[in-house]
């Protein structure tokens, strides 16, 4: 009964925030875009191309993964949410900063600043995880993989990504918006984020966000370790594998995996930790294009790549639709 009435209080606490800072500031104002016309041009260009090639990119991975009874297996199983979770990431950023371009305008709505936020943040690497246990259990395990991966644990481990995915984005979003924002609703970056949002707040309860960071980095420093261990497992078990052929085609299922991650893990490390004496508004721009536009458009290049059942339900399709 104590928890039940405690919840509610909190609940009431935050909605009365929600409610104070929606009234003080029901829309924000993206700073995140050059004045310069020429440079407004190019970014515009390669944002929309960037766009483009991913909604392509995914949407035919994921036509191709579900039409396919030979990619019917966990490793496409999980690589179908991956590409719904690139195309919810870039669409929760870069159509709106497409918008601003055209308009001309870089107001964005209380709600909408709130939608984008929980959107980016609910996509986080937990399915890279699940991933790389994927990868793990097929060379190390692989007398064991059908029962360890069968279709109802492959549904509980995306499920289980998804989750802890909301959860977290719901913390973080709830109590940032949850702050006084006081300083203006100038956001200097072309899409919701945490710190540039916990600048406008002048209250001193921003330490409940740090705990909160230091609890979400503890979880994806948890995830990294685990990915860690797995692949010196792998690669381990590779290097015991007597032919060549054999060595080389286990590192070709791990390689893509192992390419995404270092380049979600590192474009979001410099972002994130880059030191505040090389900040500037031009550099911010190009990084948070980085590690928020380009993974979502190359992974599925970089996984179609080198990948010939891939490459043989392409050319199904295409003979099909011929």
């Amino acid at each position: 009964m104590f928890i039940r009435v405690s919840l509610v209080s909190c609940i009431t606490i935050i909605l009365e925030l929600f409610s104070f800072n929606f009234r003080l500031c029901n829309d924000f104002i993206l700073l995140g875009f050059p004045d310069a016309p020429e440079l407004q041009t190019t970014i515009f260009t390669v944002l929309l191309s960037l766009y483009v090639l991913m909604v392509l990119g995914n949407l035919t991975m994921i036509l191709l993964i579900n039409t396919d009874p030979h990619l019917h297996t966990p490793m496409y199983f999980f690589l179908t949410h991956l590409s719904c979770i690139d195309f919810c990431l870039s669409s929760a950023t870069i159509p709106k900063a497409l918008q601003t371009f055209l308009q001309g305008r870089s107001h964005i709505s209380f709600w909408g600043c709130f939608a984008q936020m929980y959107v980016y943040l609910a996509m986080a690497f937990y399915l890279l995880t699940v991933m790389s246990y994927d990868r793990y259990v097929a060379i190390c395990k692989p007398l064991h993989y059908g029962i360890l991966l069968s279709n109802r644990a492959c549904v509980h481990m995306a499920a289980a990504a998804w989750a802890s995915g909301f959860i977290y984005a719901l913390l973080h979003t709830a109590n940032t918006f949850s702050l006084p924002l006081c300083r203006g609703n100038a956001v200097e970056q072309f899409f919701c984020e945490i710190p540039h949002i916990l600048k406008l707040s002048c209250s001193h309860s921003y330490l409940r966000e740090v705990g909160l960071l230091v609890l979400g980095f503890s979880s994806a420093i948890g995830c990294f370790v685990f990915i860690v261990v797995s692949y010196v497992q792998i690669f381990r078990a590779v290097l015991r594998i007597p032919t060549e052929q054999g060595r080389h085609k286990a590192f070709s299922t791990c390689l893509p995996h192992l390419a995404v991650l270092s380049l979600f893990v590192s474009t979001g490390s410099f972002a994130y930790l880059k030191p505040p004496s090389i900040s500037s508004p031009s550099l911010d721009l190009v990084v948070s294009v980085l590690y928020s536009v380009v993974p979502p458009a190359v992974n599925p290049l970089i996984y179609s790549l080198r990948n010939q059942e891939l490459k043989d339900a392409v050319r199904k399709l295409l003979t099909g639709c011929v």
